[in-house]
């Protein structure tokens, strides 16, 4: 018989710390009529001092097996920008922090479209046999690469986590992941960056550059990328699928930008009332930004049974992804 990867369980953390737009304009050249303009973000919540990202990622876990209804998994799989550490990965932190210490755990490094390549993985290993159930996270305390005077990043980002359990089913199944779309381009990898840190800092010897500490992003590039790399995968998945575009009652795309998101929309000649958006209370979140607007979309009823679901994000690398799922029928609350 068939294998599919079915969503179980989803749950979504944010940090109790909010920071509004008037909030930032007090240190910054902004005001919360700009950012609202300029993104649809109206708050975002930040980690206080001597919290992790583990420390998201562990409720967001939590969350989603206490959704499903389970009690453990048999693999788990991190998406961050922002591990708590860059040697070791953070996933095997979370998995023993929840209980999991004899299973296999990985992060995955693909920015904002992390989550999806993290559920790709997750997928292929519950339809391969590898695994019966599979926890994919997306968690980020994007706030500690953020250069505090930065008004064109600071305004944007947020931290939280959001995770979903993944099972094996059949392919007819509510919740079953139908397909999943992967690219990337390396020639943008300076569109969305940190420098510092890694090898290539390291090689070249001499003191680091303070700047090379923080998150550099060309707005304008990214913008006109993401939005054409969202919409062409979005048809291939689409297309692989065997949906039309009227077909698809959700689109819940990386909340990266309300302005990117309904562009999108209208490149795929979607109502932007389809659209699953939850950027204004959040913030763009990166990695976690998909498996949040899930959470929200199911605590709202935005995401109800039996909707066909169109997932879709543009990260840093450059890299991009889509998927299509038929959402199932999971307990609120």
């Amino acid at each position: 018989m068939t294998r599919a990867a079915v969503i179980a369980g989803v749950g979504g953390y944010v940090p109790p710390r909010v920071v509004t737009n008037d909030e930032l304009a007090q240190r910054l050249d902004t005001s919360d009529s700009w950012i609202r303009t300029r993104t649809g973000i109206a708050r975002r919540h930040v980690v206080e001092a001597g919290t992790t990202t583990s420390d998201l990622a562990v409720e967001a876990g939590l969350r989603a097996l206490k959704n499903a209804g389970a009690d453990g998994a048999d693999l788990v799989i991190v998406a961050t920008t922002t591990p708590d550490r860059p040697c070791p990965a953070t996933a095997p932190t979370v998995a023993a922090r929840m209980g999991l210490t004899d299973v296999p755990a990985y992060d995955v490094a693909a920015v904002c479209s992390g989550f999806l390549y993290a559920l790709q993985a997750g997928t292929a290993s519950v339809t391969s046999g590898f695994a019966e159930r599979v926890l994919v996270v997306g968690a980020e305390s994007f706030s500690t690469i953020l250069d505090p005077a930065d008004r064109t990043t600071s305004v944007i980002f947020g931290d939280g986590a959001g995770a979903i359990l993944l099972r094996a089913g059949t392919p007819g199944e509510p919740g079953a992941v139908l397909d999943v779309h992967l690219g990337s381009d390396g020639s943008m990898a300076d569109l969305i960056t940190v420098r510092g840190g890694g090898a290539e800092e390291r090689s070249r010897g001499g003191e680091p550059r303070p700047e090379d500490r923080y998150f550099r992003m060309d707005g304008k590039a990214v913008f006109f990328a993401a939005v054409r790399r969202m919409a062409q995968s979005s048809r291939t998945v689409l297309e692989r699928t065997g949906w039309e575009v009227a077909d698809v009652d959700r689109l819940v795309g990386h909340q990266a930008n309300t302005r990117i998101i309904h562009a999108v929309a209208e490149q795929l000649g979607l109502p932007p009332e389809r659209a699953v958006l939850n950027i204004d209370r959040v913030g763009n979140t990166s990695a976690a930004s998909i498996p949040l607007a899930l959470a929200d979309g199911l605590a709202d009823g935005t995401l109800r049974a039996g909707h066909r679901v169109l997932l879709t994000a543009f990260g840093g690398g450059a890299t991009w992804g889509s998927a299509t799922l038929t959402w199932p029928a999971l307990p609120v609350g």
